[in-house]
């Protein structure tokens, strides 16, 4: 391939500055491989090569000593046309992630490639061994499972791939189940519940199913209607409908970012006890509402509407009497 023409100061630099990265990156690459990388001849290659390792960072004294420039294997790059940095100047400087950050962004990466819509799972892969390789010590194994929702992931998966819908059996705690048919849009996890944000079929609307109520999770042979960028999912949880009851909750201020996501409008100003109300929309069942106050015992009581204070004390009730 015939050189081309000679670069300007400015896109030297900028070619310099993103081949050093790539070397270090490589560890060992031949100058043809990095020639089809950027797209330029070979000679350009060794060119700069031989540039870096005359390039450095003096010292204290303001003389180039030894260590204070870049250096590569010369016999290999002679003889092989391999290009193997042997002494890296000011970039090994760099803060580096310790071993206990490497590995939390590595299981936080792992989280997101059991995730439907994470396609570019390869790239994930390849980000987590870069992180393991680039931390201040060796990063720990670290393994994110989803223990009983792995089947129904790996099912989720699978149709949002396809481009199918999906069919389940699903059932609230108290209410009897009944099969669901939706398409597909996210995954999501708050604390330790998984949560199917769908597009159900039979309310023509966005709905979202916990993962734990859902059960006989099967691909669909008809082709998804919806896909996720169709739908605005927004940022809360949960939404209202037109169906829904609002319920007024009084409880602990310090209970209130505990139930952020499923708040009807914002919440009303603390009083002198550190008590605070807040309305939640919640279908008829009040299945939700029993569960939150369950999940908060002392602190957090239904106010109204009389029929969701019923739900509450049968739930209630019913707990006492399986004691």
């Amino acid at each position: 391939m015939p050189d081309q023409q000679p670069l300007q100061a400015q896109d030297k630099l900028a070619f310099l500055l993103a081949l050093v990265p790539y070397l270090i990156d490589h560890e060992r690459v031949s100058v043809a491989e990095a020639a089809r990388h950027f797209g330029v001849p070979e000679q350009r290659i060794r060119r700069a090569v031989e540039l870096i390792a005359v390039s450095g960072v003096p010292g204290e004294t303001m003389q180039y000593q030894h260590g204070d420039l870049f250096d590569i294997a010369w016999d290999d790059f002679e003889q092989n046309d391999m290009i193997v940095l042997t002494n890296l100047v000011a970039i090994d400087d760099s803060p580096r992630l310790s071993a206990r950050e490497a590995s939390a962004l590595i299981a936080g990466l792992q989280y997101l490639s059991a995730l439907p819509e994470a396609a570019d799972r390869d790239a994930i892969r390849s980000l987590m061994a870069k992180l393991s390789r680039g931390a201040g010590g060796a990063a720990s194994n670290v393994a994110v499972g989803q223990d009983l929702h792995d089947a129904a992931l790996a099912t989720i998966r699978r149709a949002v791939a396809d481009g199918r819908g999906l069919a389940f059996e699903y059932a609230g705690p108290r209410t009897r189940g009944g099969t669901r048919r939706v398409d597909p849009l996210r995954v999501e996890s708050i604390d330790t519940d998984w949560y199917l944000r769908a597009w159900d079929l039979d309310r023509q609307a966005l709905r979202t199913f916990r993962l734990d109520r859902m059960t006989s999770v099967r691909v669909d042979d008809r082709p998804a209607e919806k896909t996720i960028g169709d739908v605005v999912i927004p940022d809360t949880l949960f939404q209202q409908s037109g169906g829904d009851v609002i319920v007024t909750v009084e409880l602990d201020c310090s209970a209130l970012p505990l139930v952020a996501d499923f708040l009807a409008d914002t919440a009303d100003a603390e009083d002198a006890d550190g008590r605070v109300r807040i309305r939640l929309a919640a279908s008829n069942g009040f299945d939700g509402v029993v569960r939150l106050v369950a999940g908060l015992p002392g602190r957090a009581v239904v106010l109204d509407p009389p029929a969701a204070r019923a739900a509450v004390r049968a739930f209630a009730e019913a707990a006492l009497a399986a004691e």
